[in-house]
Formats: C-alpha cells, sequence, structure tokens
C-alpha cells in the first residue's frame, strides 16, 4: 500500500514538471503572435482550438456524459478563471518578458494564504503571514512602482495571479468530483463561446502559419493543463507546488532564445525571493498536513 502511494506521488510529480515545461511554449507563442494580432484574438485562439482539439477525444470516451458533473457551478467557474488569467497574462507578455510575468503570476501561492484567511475563514499562522509580506517584498522588487523601470503590465501579470489561485484552487477541489476529461473540456468553454462573440470586433485575417501557431497554443494548453489536473487527481497542491517553479527555467530559456529578453539582477532577486516563499508555504502546509494526521490517528 505504501508503495503504491509513493509510485503515485512520484507520477504526480512527474506530470507536474512536465506540464510545466510544455505550458511555456504556449506564452512564447501567444507574445510573437502579439505584435501581429489583438491579445482577444490570441486568446480565442488558445480556447478555441484546445475545445477543437480535445473534444473528439473526450466525445469518443464518455459520449454525452461528459458534461455530467457533480458541480456544474465549480466547473464553469473555474473555466472563467483560466479564462481571465489568459486574458491578463497574454496582456502582460506583450510588454514585458516572459520569466519577470511568470514570477509575478507565481504570487498565486501567497495570494492563496489570504484568501484562506478572508474567505474560507481559516486561522493562519503569524509564520505563514511573515511569508507573505516577503512574498509581497518579492513582487515589489521585480514591478518596482516609482522607477522608471516599472511598467503597467506587471499589474496585469498580477490580476492574473490572483484570478490563476482561484483557477488552481478549483482544480484540486474538482478532481475528486470530476474525471480529468470532464474538467479539461469544461475549462475551454467558456473562453471559446465568450471570446468566439468579440471576434468579429477584432478579428485580423491570420495567414496559415499564424493560424497553426493559433493551433499550436491550443494543443500545448490542452496537453499541459490535462497533466496538472491529472497531478492533482494523484497528490496534494502543497506537495506540488514547488515543482511549479520549473516553469520559470523554461521560461527564462525561451525568453533568451527567442526574444533576447533577461531578467535583470532585481528581477533575478524577486523572482528568488517569491519562488522561496512558494517553497516555504508549502512545505509549512504539509508539516502541519502530517501534524494533523498523527493527532487524528493517535485519537
Amino acid at each position: 500500500m505504501l508503495k503504491t502511494i509513493q509510485s503515485k506521488t512520484t507520477l504526480a510529480i512527474g506530470l507536474m514538471i512536465a506540464a510545466m515545461l510544455i505550458v511555456p511554449f504556449m506564452d512564447a507563442i501567444a507574445k510573437s503572435l502579439s505584435s501581429r494580432f489583438p491579445i482577444l484574438q490570441i486568446v480565442w485562439g488558445r480556447f478555441f482550438f484546445h475545445f477543437i482539439i480535445i473534444a473528439p477525444l473526450v466525445f469518443y470516451r464518455e459520449k454525452w456524459g461528459v458534461f455530467s458533473t457533480e458541480k456544474p457551478f465549480w466547473q464553469i467557474s473555474r473555466g472563467l478563471f483560466l479564462l481571465a488569467a489568459t486574458l491578463c497574462f497574454f496582456g502582460a507578455i506583450k510588454y514585458i518578458p516572459l520569466a519577470d510575468a511568470t514570477a509575478l503570476i507565481f504570487f498565486d501561492a501567497v495570494i492563496v494564504v489570504g484568501l484562506s484567511s478572508v474567505i474560507l475563514k481559516e486561522k493562519v499562522s503569524v509564520s505563514r503571514w511573515l511569508a507573505s509580506g516577503l512574498g509581497l517584498v518579492g513582487v515589489l522588487i521585480i514591478v518596482r512602482p516609482g522607477f522608471e523601470e516599472f511598467h503597467w503590465a506587471s499589474l496585469s501579470a498580477l490580476a492574473a495571479s490572483a484570478f490563476f489561485a482561484l483557477y488552481l484552487l478549483s482544480t484540486r477541489f474538482l478532481s475528486e468530483h470530476s474525471a480529468p476529461l470532464t474538467t479539461l473540456l469544461y475549462q475551454s468553454v467558456g473562453g471559446f463561446v465568450l471570446m468566439s462573440i468579440a471576434m468579429p470586433f477584432v478579428w485580423v485575417t491570420p495567414r496559415l502559419f499564424d493560424l497553426l501557431l493559433m493551433a499550436t497554443i491550443g494543443l500545448t494548453g490542452a496537453i499541459g493543463h490535462l497533466l496538472l489536473i491529472r497531478a492533482f487527481q494523484d497528490a496534494d497542491a502543497s506537495l506540488l507546488a514547488p515543482y511549479r517553479y520549473a516553469e520559470i527555467i523554461m521560461q527564462v530559456i525561451l525568453g533568451f532564445w527567442l526574444f533576447g529578453d533577461l531578467p535583470d539582477i532585481w528581477a533575478w532577486l524577486g523572482i528568488a525571493l517569491i519562488i522561496s516563499v512558494g517553497i516555504f508555504l508549502s512545505m509549512l502546509e504539509r508539516t502541519l498536513t502530517t501534524i494533523d494526521d498523527d493527532q487524528n490517528i493517535s485519537v
């Protein structure tokens, strides 16, 4: 039994790392397209092709039962959270380096602490609040409000982190109530429908190559998020959280290779601080969970 749990945990970690190495390609393609197409159209491509690619597979496996879910409100809300995060993030990476924007979106680990206190009425320890404060310092180092380096797109990346925090919490909640393919299909429907309504007002006719790039955004997004959903089925969010930072490695590589972007020394410092805080919070969560389990066993 213990070996089975360990093997599932190892698989979940591997799936999380794989997802974090795939998703940056979606962001890099979106950044390259942002110089030629409106952000709304790029986001439309991300959700439209996600739906077109994943729908046949889902219907083949699940038939119409794929729309059957115990938590329809959570499914729809989760899709809208991802749509909002995508809009904000794609808007940000048009103007700032991929690694900077990615570091800011990782502030979601700190946002979850705040949400736990305000929304869920959970008691948050002093160490968590101190860690959250350090995370905020990391954000300020990257954003540098009031200095010449400040760019409003950093605020868009921060907004994306808030929506992505809600998306991740919803993903973890739904992993116990819905099949992965059902959750993957639902997350594309809202973005596909809403962005399609907006297309007549912003549409720029793409060349075939650009259309293929948009399709690739949808494909990499679908694969990455399927791996993410599958990982959450076999391991706690707090255990998987530190491995999300593998994404920054790939974002730095792609940003330098494709756009010549490298974070400056201050951005590196902020990135390191945010990563450290995220790892600390996840380790603290695992420690508290272990203590609770031990207390339950003793009782």
